[in-house]
């Protein structure tokens, strides 16, 4: 999904900007006004509480006020906040659970968790620094222009640009799936937005493998080097990739939210890719010399032409689900198979129409071959921890360091 949307208003008349969508990334979750203050006062440094305060509104309010845009500055500064946030999650602390952390819709405004828990903001942190990456490579995958010749003209530079920014995206998530969601009792989890079940960010990491895949088949079209051998593969891992993120969001709870419009989205690119499998695996099986070749050829061929209409119902499905976006317009691999595909199924049926009816037996659809995935997330790791926590500081500070802290505090409880 596009990581905003716009009302233009002119007179009384209002003109919805309705998004278009090459990169889905489910609705930006962005931090809510929380006390920090009031909870962490006295237990920790009031500069730590102070930069751990003014990071989190510096991020809301940025957010808030360019629609998520302001990618960079945003990223600078959720990397600052993690730095420092960092302590409150740990054990020795004490301060896991003493901060109610709010977070909200960016697009509608609407709260949808408050969670008494550091690593549940941790975790939406590196949410939203996943979705911030999701929307760059959706920015530049829209250019703002069309070169005046009424097509869609991406770079490939751009491209290149796009796969590796899905990269780092599926590597976000694919850290708060392995290294964050496992330190969050279940209890906790429960009360998270929806967008946040194990297996919504494990389909959205895998969704942006196979998207990053995509790409790259595109590429593989466009150059005379890459061999038909080298075009199936790629098209066979796309609908691998699919098939995973279709498996790990079927058995997660999408009623609420943007999880129908997420499942409507990864069923038109499933779709897509397993019609882009089986037409260029029709291509090698073509080249055979027996009869067989041919008729298992056109059985493919047939199937992804069925396929392609299917997925063109698919798109105006998940287009029209709740938040409404736009299709783009058919650009990279998609828009030569668009055209290829009818068109070789029309042609090599009716080539080889003698032989369908000769042997009716071997009307069946091949299996598809199975190969190695190429493409893997990026791999992330939090930064390192602020200075500012360390005990030593604080007592140069005239600060009683935390676990004193503690413990004065249960003697107190005791003697009382």
């Amino acid at each position: 999904m596009g990581c905003t949307y716009s009302v233009y208003g002119v007179g009384r008349k209002k003109k919805l900007s309705i998004p278009e969508v090459v990169v889905f990334a489910p609705c930006m979750r962005i931090p809510a006004q929380c006390d920090l203050q009031r909870a962490l006062k006295g237990l920790i440094p009031r500069d730590v509480i102070d930069k751990l305060s003014c990071l989190r509104n510096r991020i809301a309010l940025v957010a808030d006020d360019t629609g998520g845009s302001a990618i960079t500055e945003l990223r600078q500064a959720l990397e600052e906040y993690l730095s420092i946030l960092i302590g409150l999650t740990k054990k020795e602390h004490g301060l896991e659970n003493l901060v109610e952390f709010k977070w909200k819709n960016l697009v509608d405004g609407r709260q949808e968790t408050s969670v008494a828990n550091a690593w549940f903001e941790l975790l939406s942190v590196v949410h939203m620094m996943a979705m911030l990456t999701l929307c760059e490579a959706d920015t530049i995958m829209i250019p703002k222009d069309y070169s005046g010749s009424g097509f869609r003209v991406v770079s490939t530079d751009c491209k290149r640009d796009a796969v590796d920014l899905l990269l780092k995206a599926a590597g976000y998530l694919e850290f708060c799936v392995r290294n964050v969601l496992c330190c969050i009792p279940p209890e906790i989890k429960k009360s998270m937005s929806k967008d946040l079940q194990d297996g919504v960010l494990e389909a959205i990491s895998i969704q942006a493998l196979g998207q990053g895949t995509e790409i790259q088949l595109g590429l593989a079209i466009e150059s005379q080097k890459a061999t038909l051998s080298v075009k199936r593969r790629l098209a066979c891992e796309l609908l691998i990739y699919y098939s995973q993120a279709y498996q790990c969001i079927s058995g997660c709870d999408l009623s609420p939210g943007y999880g129908k419009k997420h499942m409507w989205f990864i069923k038109w690119k499933f779709l897509e890719a397993k019609a882009a499998a089986y037409y260029y695996h029709g291509l090698v099986l073509d080249k055979g010399s027996e009869p067989t070749c041919h008729i298992s050829a056109v059985c493919c061929f047939l199937a992804a032409q069925e396929l392609l209409v299917e997925s063109k119902k698919a798109c105006i499905s998940f287009c029209l689900a709740t938040p409404v976006t736009r299709a783009p317009p058919l650009w990279g691999a998609m828009k030569h198979l668009h055209q290829k595909i009818p068109e070789v199924a029309s042609r090599k049926s009716q080539m080889y129409g003698y032989l369908l009816e000769q042997e009716k037996a071997l009307q069946s659809l091949p299996e598809l071959p199975d190969f190695q995935l190429s493409l893997r997330p990026d791999d992330y790791e939090l930064p390192a921890i602020d200075p500012a926590w360390d005990s030593g500081n604080w007592e140069k500070q005239g600060q009683q360091p935390l676990k004193d802290h503690l413990n004065d505090s249960e003697d107190e409880i005791e003697t009382e």
